[in-house]
């Protein structure tokens, strides 16, 4: 019996491990999709920023409340699953508890902060589905998380409260076998369940072991089934944050990065002997801006599949908080969403066949765009370094220069900075009227 258990152990890790495997690696050839971009600079810089916003949760911190509850499940659910790897030698070998023996009284200890761990992941999930299902938090209930993106935040939430459960039950059991049955090594009382043992006594040791065997494996069976569903979920950014974290541009924030493709055009118009041949022999050019999530870089789809779903970005938004239809948070899952869409296409197609949609329009809307007031309030708020501005800029060029598609307002100012060299009706010649006039009134 022992046996087969070992064998069913290996066959659900080895399945759990090669299909977690199998779509992070979609989501990384997905990622590198983006053009290319360098952000290999200042290393010490970027190892500060992961160590403190993705490590530290610096900027959780600006809503004490939900960034303590956050830091306790955040905490818990590293520090808890440092027990996977002895569950997964038990597993394996046939063992129970094979540090206990060695560890002796420290093991007790462990065990008895893992069960502290496990009471306040518990505390923090329940409260939580509360503020998310009962109190209804604004920036948790807007349009944008409508069907899938609540029902995934919940079942994140449920699941942790299911395992929390398990593992509480399952050390309960386990304890109350403890010198009636040989294989359950003797420990001394863990911290929480401990106390509880004395509800179990009274029970056979068969039911005993179903409940502590129910519960092992239901545990480690929902720990494989959590592994799976991570990279199909906002949930993703508990490994994603710190790369993301480590890549976050280091200019200040707000500063436009020029784009290379115009400045060549330029360049060639007053230089036309630099331009290349127009043979057919050149790599084709990128467009201006970003139609696509091809057109925009590793990082911005690094974002994307880092995003929280937190929506303190869409809190935080000016436009949004006016009643305009932008939403950071929008423009990030909808990006994810596309990325996942073209992921799609490759699998089916071993390469990406056109499907007539695009991110801006099919995905994202121009009033969307538009609304943008390019203040970097939602990058200020993220908590893991993602930036929704960018992705809109790249997105508006693309339509301005792209599809000459912009208000009239932009238009005149564009003419008036063309001919004029500012934004302004005054031909250079009289932009110093202002200031004889004012000089003759005096």
């Amino acid at each position: 019996m022992q046996l087969i258990q070992q064998i069913l152990f290996i066959l659900c890790a080895g399945i759990a491990v090669y299909l977690f495997y199998k779509k992070v690696s979609e989501i990384r050839r997905n990622i590198k999709l983006g053009r290319d971009e360098n952000l290999n600079d200042n290393p010490a810089q970027r190892w500060k920023n992961m160590t403190l916003m993705a490590l530290g949760q610096q900027k959780m911190f600006k809503k004490p409340l939900p960034a303590l509850l956050h830091l306790a499940v955040y905490a818990g659910f590293i520090i808890i699953n440092v027990e996977i790897l002895e569950i997964f030698i038990d597993g394996i070998t046939g063992h129970h508890r094979i540090f206990a023996p060695f560890l002796g009284g420290l093991y007790s200890f462990l065990i008895g902060f893992f069960e502290i761990l496990a009471v306040l992941v518990l505390t923090a999930c329940i409260i939580f589905l509360i503020r998310r299902n009962i109190i209804k938090v604004k920036r948790l209930n807007q349009s944008e998380l409508e069907g899938w993106p609540r029902n995934d935040a919940n079942l994140i939430l449920i699941t942790e409260v299911v395992l929390m459960s398990l593992f509480l039950i399952m050390n309960t059991a386990d304890q109350a076998l403890q010198g009636r049955v040989e294989h359950y090594v003797t420990t001394e009382p863990f911290w929480i369940t401990g106390h509880f043992t004395s509800l179990l006594v009274g029970l056979s040791d068969s039911t005993l072991i179903g409940i502590e065997r129910g519960c092992w494996w239901l545990h480690i069976i929902g720990v494989f089934a959590f592994l799976n569903y991570l990279p199909y979920s906002k949930h993703l950014h508990i490994v994603l944050a710190f790369p993301n974290a480590y890549y976050s541009r280091l200019e200040p924030q707000g500063e436009m990065e020029n784009m290379k493709e115009i400045q060549n055009e330029v360049l060639y118009m007053m230089q036309p002997e630099l331009a290349p041949p127009s043979d057919g022999s050149q790599p084709q050019q990128h467009r201006f801006g970003a139609k696509d999530v091809m057109d925009l870089s590793w990082k911005n789809l690094l974002d994307a599949y880092s995003c929280t779903e937190c929506g303190r970005c869409t809190s935080s938004c000016p436009a949004n908080i006016t009643g305009k239809k932008l939403s950071p948070r929008k423009i990030m899952m909808d990006t994810r969403d596309r990325l996942e869409e073209v992921g799609k296409n490759i699998n089916k197609n071993k390469e990406f066949v056109d499907d007539s949609k695009s991110l801006v329009h099919d995905y994202i809307s121009i009033e969307e765009l538009r609304a943008c007031t390019s203040c970097n309030a939602c990058v200020e708020a993220c908590p893991v370094g993602i930036e929704p501005l960018d992705i809109i800029y790249r997105l508006r060029r693309y339509l301005v220069m792209e599809e000459s598609n912009s208000p009239q307002e932009w238009n005149l100012m564009f003419g008036n900075i063309e001919n004029n060299m500012a934004p302004w009706k005054f031909s250079p010649d009289e932009r110093d009227k202002w200031a004889e006039e004012m000089a003759s009134n005096s």
